[in-house]
C-alpha cells in the first residue's frame, strides 16, 4: 500500500512537507518552514505530526527555506536519517541552514532583550548545532542518476530550472505488483532565464504534485532588462540609493548577471553594487564550484573568460560594521541584500533606515507572501514594523515580476502539455487559495485531468 499525506504548502507558499508510506518505509518529501502570517510561523512550533524518527529519509526538492528550513528541528526531534538531494542542493543547504538558525538564535536573543515574549526565555526554534548536525545527514546525488530507496521504490532527480540545484523528485513505485510514477515538482522553473537550464521535459507521469505560487497570475509581457534600466535610471535622477530585498540564492545572482549585461551594453552607468549577504556571498562560491549546472549561453561566456555574476564595481559586504556603514551612502548606489520577502536578515536594518527618504528607492523582484513585511510595503501601506517601531513608506516602492522563478501558469500549461497521456491525479499545492484554485480550474479546462487541492493533513492511497 502507498499514501500521500500532505502535512503544508497547502493553502499558503510555504512549509512544504509531503509524507509518502510505501514498501513499509516512510519518506518526507521536502521539510520546509512556515512563513508568514502568525497561524502559519506558529506550526513550526507544534509537534510533527508523526514521530520524526520513524521517518527513513528526506528527499529534497531544492535549499529554499520554505522547503529545507525545518530540517534542523526534525533532527532536533529524533530523525536520524538520510536526506537526499542534488549535489548543488546540498552545498547551499550547508551555508543557508546554519544561517537560518542563526537567524533563529539572534531573534530570541533580541526577544529577550526587549522583553518581547510572553515566555521566558524566548528560545530558538533550533540552534547551530542542530544545523551542523543536520548537515552530517545529507547524501547527494547528482542529476539523472537513479537510487533504490526500497526494493520497490526507486528515485531520480530532474532539473526544475528554479534555483541552482533545484529539482522534480521523480519516484518509480511497484505496489503489490503494480508500478506506477509519483512526480513532486518542487518549484518549477522558467523558461529562457539567464543562467540555469530549462525546467527537464517530463513527458507523463501517473500522480503528479505541482506547485501553484503564480497558478492565477502571468508575469507580463514586460522586457525585463527594459524595466531595470527604467528603475535604475529612476533612482539616479531622484537622488538617492535603489535597494533590492533578494533571496540570496537564485535571485541575487540572477539579478548581478542582469546589471553586468546592461553595464556591457552601455545601459545604465556602473553604479558602486553592494552585496550585503554573507550567505549571498557564500552562494556566489557555489555558483562557481557547480558550473556544471548552468545553462550553455553561460557556460560558454564562461569559457570566453566573462565573469557571468560580476559588475564592474562589484563589492561584497561580509561584517556588520560594513553593512552600517552603507547607511552614509546617500546617492547612486544599489543594495542588494537579504531576505527577499523581509522576513529577517541585512535588509531589514537597510529599510530601516531608508524607507523614510523619498529620494530612495526600493525594489521588489520576487514572490511577496501573506503576511510577510515585502507584502505589507508592496501593498501600498503607509508604514511597516521593523525592529519594533513603525517606519514610515516615503520612499518610492517598485516591482518587477519578470524576474520571478517561479513559472506562471501559461508556463506551467505549457510545460504540462508534454505529458503524453493524463495523469490518474494532479494535486495542486504551494500557493495561496486564489492561485491553487486558479491553476486546477486552468489545468481541468486545458486538458481535463483530475485535480485536486488537498487540505493540510489530507491522505490519498495511491494504487
Amino acid at each position: 500500500m502507498t499514501n500521500l499525506m500532505f502535512f503544508g504548502a497547502t493553502g499558503t507558499v510555504t512549509g512544504s512537507r509531503y509524507l509518502l508510506e510505501s514498501d513499509g518505509k516512510r519518506f518526507l518529501i521536502d521539510c520546509g518552514l512556515f512563513q508568514g502570517l502568525k497561524e502559519l510561523r506558529q506550526r513550526n512550533w507544534d509537534p510533527f505530526p508523526i514521530p520524526p524518527e520513524s521517518i527513513d529519509a528526506v528527499l529534497l526538492t531544492h535549499a529554499h527555506i520554505d522547503h529545507s528550513g525545518y530540517l534542523p528541528r526534525l533532527v532536533q526531534n529524533g530523525f536520524a536519517g538520510k536526506i537526499y538531494a542534488s549535489t548543488a542542493t546540498a552545498d547551499l543547504c550547508g551555508i543557508m541552514l546554519p544561517d537560518s538558525a542563526h537567524l533563529q538564535e539572534e531573534d530570541a536573543r533580541y526577544a529577550n532583550a526587549k522583553h518581547f515574549t510572553k515566555h521566558s526565555p524566548a528560545l530558538p526554534l533550533y540552534t547551530v548545532e542542530d544545523a551542523k548536525n543536520t548537515i552530517e545527514l545529507f547524501s547527494p546525488v547528482p542529476y539523472g542518476k537513479t537510487i533504490n530507496l526500497t526494493p520497490n521504490v526507486t528515485m531520480t532527480f530532474r532539473d526544475a530550472g528554479h534555483i541552482l540545484g533545484s529539482a522534480f523528485i521523480d519516484l518509480r513505485i511497484n505496489n503489490d505488483g503494480t508500478q506506477f510514477r509519483l512526480l513532486f515538482s518542487g518549484d518549477l522553473g522558467r523558461p529562457a532565464r539567464p543562467i540555469l537550464r530549462d525546467p527537464h521535459t517530463v513527458f507523463g507521469t501517473d500522480y503528479l504534485v505541482v506547485e501553484s505560487t503564480y497558478g492565477n497570475h502571468l508575469h507580463g509581457t514586460e522586457n525585463t532588462d527594459k524595466e531595470l534600466t527604467r528603475v535604475i535610471l529612476e533612482s539616479i535622477d531622484r537622488g538617492g540609493v535603489l535597494v533590492i530585498p533578494a533571496f540570496a540564492v537564485g535571485r541575487t545572482q540572477e539579478l548581478l548577471y542582469s546589471i553586468r549585461e546592461l553595464e556591457e551594453q552601455n545601459a545604465i552607468p556602473k553604479l558602486p553594487i553592494y552585496v550585503d549577504s554573507p550567505m549571498a556571498i557564500g552562494a556566489m562560491k557555489i555558483f562557481e564550484k557547480n558550473k556544471g549546472d548552468h545553462d550553455l549561453e553561460s557556460k560558454a561566456k564562461e569559457i570566453s573568460g566573462v565573469d557571468i555574476l560580476k559588475t564592474d564595481k562589484l563589492q561584497f559586504v561580509q561584517t556588520k560594521e560594513g553593512s552600517q556603514a552603507l547607511n552614509d551612502i546617500k546617492k547612486q548606489a544599489i543594495i542588494i541584500s537579504a531576505s527577499g520577502m523581509v522576513t529577517g536578515g541585512r535588509i531589514l536594518h537597510h529599510l530601516f533606515h531608508r524607507l523614510p527618504n523619498p529620494k530612495n528607492t526600493v525594489l521588489f523582484i520576487g514572490y511577496q507572501a501573506e503576511g510577510t513585511r515585502g507584502r505589507t510595503i508592496l501593498e501600498g501601506s503607509e508604514s511597516v514594523k521593523i525592529h519594533g517601531q513603525y517606519i514610515p513608506i516615503k520612499a518610492k516602492i517598485d516591482h518587477i515580476s519578470g524576474f520571478s522563478a517561479h513559472a506562471d501558469y501559461n508556463e506551467t500549461l505549457a510545460w504540462l502539455s508534454s505529458f503524453n497521456q493524463p495523469p490518474k491525479q494532479v494535486f495542486i499545492v504551494h500557493g495561496e487559495p486564489e492561485e491553487s484554485r486558479g491553476l486546477a480550474e486552468r489545468i481541468v479546462a486545458q486538458f481535463g485531468w483530475n485535480v485536486v487541492i488537498p487540505e493540510y493533513g489530507n491522505r490519498y492511497e495511491l494504487t
